[in-house]
This record gives structure tokens, C-alpha cells and sequence, in this order.
């Protein structure tokens, strides 16, 4: 578990946001990238603004691989309306963005663990690929055995976040139904992602 929250520590300080919001972030005191020549600042050229946006919704999900990634951009740019819309979407539908929006982890990344440990269930099935990819009206439970994790309890009690309109939750029943798929003002990002910017990367 150490090496998940130094590697989350990482992707902060080198994209240089609390990328989560979190209060533990070293983004709160140290305010430049990681290294001997973290405090060098130059201006970005336009790819490199494109980068870094496409860097910061890839590493909010988790990081999840570019090849990954990449799919999902090329789905979004088939289905119809704005790609970039439409691959915030995608990326809300995964299982794991899900469960962490109805605060039964605290992160992502415990998110994605959770789920591949097979302690939820979608529809009364249990799935055990962080990157299943929810519809609406689907229900997500957690599984019995799995609803006293202090993990689960941490996370439920918590008011660091709140869970957000398009997905509905009763954490005495630790039971959640999928909603909609939320638009980009929908999601509640604690830093300004600018999905335009990750269709402009791929599109050059």
C-alpha cells in the first residue's frame, strides 16, 4: 500500500496539482515537480500544454495505461457528440471511478484493488475488472463478507468528498444504482481537466 501512495504522490508532484484533492498531497508544501530540478520552471509549449492535460486525466483514473487510454479516446471519437465529453464519460462509467464516486474506497487506486479482490457485485454478478464498464440503471453492491472492511467503513465516514447527482447511494445497504452518464460539469474534479486538449493531443 506504501508503494501506491508514494507512486500517487508522484503523479502530484510532477504534474504539479493535488490532482485528488486530497489534505495529504506534498502539492499543499511543495508547489514544484519532484527532483534536483523540480523548481525550474519553463513555459510550456502547446504540446506540451496538451501533454500534461491528457497526463492529468489519465493519472486521475488511476493512471491507467496509455494503450487503455488511447481506446478509449478512439471510442469516444465514434460515438456522436463532442469526443471530449464523451471520453469524460467513458472514463466515469469505469467500475472502479464508480465505486470510489459512491465513497466506498477513499482512492482510486484503492478502488481498482478492491474491486479486482472480487468485493462487488453489478446486478447481483461479481466483477472483478476495475475497467467493466457500468450502464445506466446498473445496481453496484458491496459483497456481505466485504461490507465491515475498515477500508469500506473509512470511506463511507468520510466528509472529504461528496457523492455526486448521477449516481445514488445508501450506504446502510452499501448499495449504489449508476444513474446517467454525467456530463464534464457533472463530474467534480478537484482540478480543471480540459478534455479539448487530451482530443487536440491525439488528433495532431
Amino acid at each position: 500500500m506504501a508503494k501506491r501512495i508514494a507512486a500517487k504522490h508522484k503523479i502530484d508532484r510532477r504534474l504539479g496539482v493535488n490532482l485528488w484533492g486530497r489534505p495529504k498531497s506534498p502539492i499543499n508544501k511543495r508547489e514544484y515537480g519532484p527532483g534536483q530540478h523540480g523548481q525550474r520552471r519553463k513555459k510550456p509549449s502547446d504540446f506540451g500544454i496538451q501533454l500534461m492535460a491528457k497526463q492529468k486525466l489519465k493519472g486521475y483514473y488511476g493512471n491507467i495505461g496509455e494503450k487503455q487510454f488511447h481506446k478509449y479516446y478512439q471510442e469516444a471519437g465514434r460515438r456522436k457528440g463532442d469526443t471530449g465529453e464523451n471520453l469524460v464519460g467513458l472514463l466515469e462509467t469505469r467500475l472502479d471511478a464508480v465505486i470510489y464516486r459512491m465513497k466506498f474506497v477513499p482512492t482510486v487506486f484503492a478502488a481498482r484493488q478492491f474491486v479486482s479482490h472480487g468485493h462487488v457485485k453489478v446486478n447481483g454478478r461479481k466483477v472483478n475488472i476495475p475497467s467493466f464498464l457500468c450502464r445506466e440503471g446498473d445496481v453496484v453492491e458491496i459483497k456481505e463478507k466485504s461490507r465491515e472492511l475498515p477500508l469500506v467503513l473509512e470511506a463511507v465516514q468520510s466528509n472529504e468528498r461528496d457523492v455526486p447527482d448521477y449516481v445514488e447511494v445508501d450506504h446502510g445497504k452499501m448499495t449504489g444504482t449508476f444513474k446517467r452518464i454525467p456530463k464534464l460539469e457533472d463530474v467534480p474534479y478537484p482540478v480543471q481537466m480540459e478534455p479539448n486538449l487530451v482530443v487536440e493531443f491525439y488528433s495532431r
